[in-house]
This record gives C-alpha cells, sequence and structure tokens, in this order.
C-alpha cells in the first residue's frame, strides 16, 4: 500500500514538473489580433475613412441631411454610412442660403492670434491705436493696393503686416527692401498707396521673410490679401473697408 502510494506521488510530481517545463514563455506567444469592431456608428465611419482614403480623420460627425461631415485636417467632405462615396464639395442650406461648409471652415481656419509673432510684421499705427488687425500681403498684389488704399482711412487702428511675397522673386526683393528700411512703415505706406519703390536694402541685412512664408504656409494663407482678426477670424480678398471697419469694432474689447 505505501509502494502504491509512493508511486502515485511520484507520477503527480513528475506531471507537474512537465507542466511547468512545457508551460508556453509569454514573450514568445503568439499575439492575437484585436477584432474588437469600432464601438460607435462614427467609429467605424472613422475608421473607414482611414482605410479607404489613407487618412486620419479630426472628427466625424453626424449631419441633418442625411451624411457625415469628415475633418481632415481643415479640409471639410461628405460620406455616407458605409464610406461608398465621399462628397467634396460646398453643402448649402436652401432655407437660409447660408454656407454650413464654409462656415465649418471659418471655425477650423480661426487663428491663434495671440501666437503671431507679431515683431516679424511691419507695424502702423493711426490715432489711438486700440482696433488692431494683421494682413499677409505681397507687395506686388494689386488687390492689396486696393486693400490698403481703402484702409488709409481707418482710424484708432494698429495694423501689423505680414510681407508675404508668394507672387514672383521681385515680389521678395521689394518685401527685402521695404523690411530693411529706416522706417519699414513708412517705406510700406508709400510704396503701396503711392507707388514709391523703395531703396535697395544692403545685401547682408537681416530679415524674417523665409520664417513669414513659413507661417503663412502652416496657417493655410494661400492668397493675398488676407486678413485676420483678433477673435481669430480671416478673410481672404480685399475685403470692403465698411466691413473692415464692423469686424475691428465687433473685436475690441470696451
Amino acid at each position: 500500500m505505501l509502494r502504491i502510494l509512493a508511486v502515485a506521488v511520484l507520477l503527480c510530481a513528475n506531471a507537474a514538473m512537465a507542466q511547468t517545463t512545457n508551460q508556453p514563455d509569454p514573450a514568445s506567444a503568439p499575439k492575437v489580433m484585436d477584432l474588437r469592431k469600432p464601438s460607435t456608428l462614427e467609429d467605424q465611419i472613422r475608421a473607414k475613412v482611414e482605410m479607404r482614403l489613407g487618412a486620419k480623420p479630426e472628427s466625424v460627425t453626424r449631419t441633418p441631411f442625411g451624411l457625415f461631415e469628415v475633418v481632415i485636417g481643415t479640409d471639410v467632405v461628405y460620406v455616407d454610412q458605409g464610406v461608398n462615396y465621399v462628397i467634396a464639395g460646398r453643402v448649402i442650406d436652401a432655407r437660409t442660403h447660408e454656407d454650413l461648409t464654409q462656415k465649418r471652415r471659418d471655425v477650423l481656419l480661426k487663428v491663434d492670434f495671440k501666437s503671431l509673432p507679431l515683431d516679424q510684421a511691419v507695424k502702423v499705427v493711426r490715432g489711438s491705436g486700440a482696433r488692431v488687425m494683421v494682413t499677409f500681403e505681397d507687395p506686388n498684389c494689386p488687390y492689396c493696393k486696393r486693400l490698403y488704399k481703402d484702409m488709409r482711412n481707418l482710424t484708432d487702428v494698429t495694423i501689423y503686416t505680414f510681407l508675404y511675397p508668394i507672387l514672383s522673386q521681385d515680389s521678395f526683393d521689394k518685401s527685402k527692401n521695404i523690411w530693411c528700411a529706416k522706417d519699414r512703415a513708412a517705406a510700406w505706406d508709400q510704396y503701396m498707396g503711392d507707388g514709391k519703390v523703395p531703396e535697395t536694402a544692403d545685401a547682408d541685412c537681416k530679415h524674417p521673410l523665409q520664417q513669414v512664408l513659413a507661417l503663412g504656409q502652416k496657417l493655410e494663407v494661400t492668397g493675398t490679401p488676407t486678413i485676420v482678426f483678433v477673435d481669430g477670424t480671416r478673410f481672404p480678398g480685399a475685403v470692403p473697408a465698411d466691413k473692415v471697419e464692423e469686424m475691428l469694432d465687433k473685436t475690441t474689447k470696451r
């Protein structure tokens, strides 16, 4: 009886040892693919957009007109639930004639005004300078010149102008000459308002034009002029003077 008991104990010990020896190393165990499905419909659409378009959406939002708005960077597109169709275009509310796509892009394109490197801009102060705005302008841009002449009548305003030479090498050279002038604000005013060409700058004059070009690209400033107000709202093109006045009053703290 004792012999049988001893053999049983020995067999159990050997079995336990075999189990310990054959236990797989967790590090070498095959990885199990996570097959869990996205938890919400929006997550499912996000995954399909990423798979089919090769772009990661910032947001996916159900719209009141049956499609889903997908934001990729600052672009807005619309997809069906199965992401079988992509619509790249503008959606207009027929009842109010409001451009819903542009309204959304305006939010996406808002600028963090406090982060702008204003020391790299030409500063023009009129009157008290209490109202503040920023412009991106190319000295050879005809719409910029028209805007500038309209803005000459603005009062109590500070205008920071980033010289943004995107049209030609001549634009770059003129921007450098204006920046390097003894009084760059006067040089800018005389050139844009009166057509007086600034003197040629020294070859070694330091300027921020490359940094400004990089800033414009980062902010997706694709044309000149572009106006930015202190609340981050931007307006492309030669905005009418009365609209500029309206926005300056609206965005100035009282």
